[in-house]
């Protein structure tokens, strides 16, 4: 998947520190981010190849193994500009670009971009916000709130009745493919319900013996996915939600489609599936 990327080792931890020369900064533009691209392969600028970035003030996002990642500050009054031989493009590509672990660091970086962008000012007085010192967080020098960045739990749920799979395919969108049920949590709620009630909505079907199987970042939507199978319980006829989706059939597992990449839980969910080795 696409925060799997051993034997490199993502680092979280926050440090309130300055870039130097061969640090890597991630410069976005509205929900663009520049790169190079050379056949599928991302390159994002070193600090030292910038230019003009006196008074510019940079905020560390995150390393992988000792690579350390920055981005422009969104408070910044002055523009940072892309070095010549970077170009803007659209974000979506990190779905499909290597090396992984940069595909993953741009996604990741362009999730905090967003949500720095969102808490420019604080929610609860409107003055404009500062940043912690000493954890990745925004601080309101006025009131003293302080915010994390905004993460949504959501389950992906792989429902299955004997040798049949519930797939469904969205409504909308530029998605087409296969999917499964999927859902964010509601206040209060549990994930275990998510899944109950996810399902019920979209689909008219209850469910049993639920199964977490694993879980996932993905930063395309700030979310945390928790992947669950479980079984069909009592009448098996399907009731589509068409606000949400386009179709919802029992696919037979000799018809579930191939692994068509190695991203997604949702991917991975189905392949499994096909392979006889859900969780029962």
């Amino acid at each position: 998947m696409l925060h799997e990327i051993s034997p490199k080792v993502y680092h979280v931890e926050y440090h309130d520190v300055t870039p130097e020369p061969n640090d890597t900064v991630i410069i976005f533009e509205g929900g663009a981010v520049y790169y190079r691209d050379d056949a599928g392969v991302v390159t994002f600028p070193k600090f030292g190849e910038l230019t003009n970035t006196e008074g510019v003030k940079f905020r560390y996002l995150f390393a992988i193994d000792d690579e350390r990642f920055f981005m422009p500050d969104v408070h910044n009054t002055l523009p940072c500009n892309a070095p010549e031989g970077y170009a803007k493009q659209d974000g979506g590509v990190f779905r499909i670009a290597n090396p992984r672990h940069l595909a993953f660091a741009g996604i990741t970086a362009q999730q905090l971009n967003q949500w720095y962008n969102s808490r420019r000012y604080c929610g609860r007085c409107g003055a404009e916000n500062g940043h912690s010192d000493t954890e990745r967080a925004t601080q309101c020098p006025k009131c003293g709130l302080i915010e994390y960045p905004k993460i949504s739990p959501v389950v992906i749920v792989a429902v299955h009745n004997g040798d049949d799979l519930l797939v469904t395919r969205y409504a909308g969108g530029p998605y087409s493919r296969y999917a499964l049920v999927a859902g964010f949590a509601e206040i209060g709620e549990s994930l275990e319900d998510t899944v109950r009630r996810e399902v019920l909505e979209e689909t008219g079907i209850h469910v049993k013996n639920l199964k977490y199987y694993k879980s996932q970042p993905w930063g395309f939507s700030s979310s945390l996915l928790s992947g669950f199978f479980c079984e069909l319980d009592g009448d098996p006829t399907i009731t589509v939600d068409t606000s949400e989706l386009s179709e919802a059939i029992w696919l037979p597992r000799a018809e579930v489609p191939p692994l068509d990449n190695s991203i997604a839980l949702t991917a991975e969910m189905m392949d499994v599936f096909r392979q006889g080795k859900e969780l029962r």
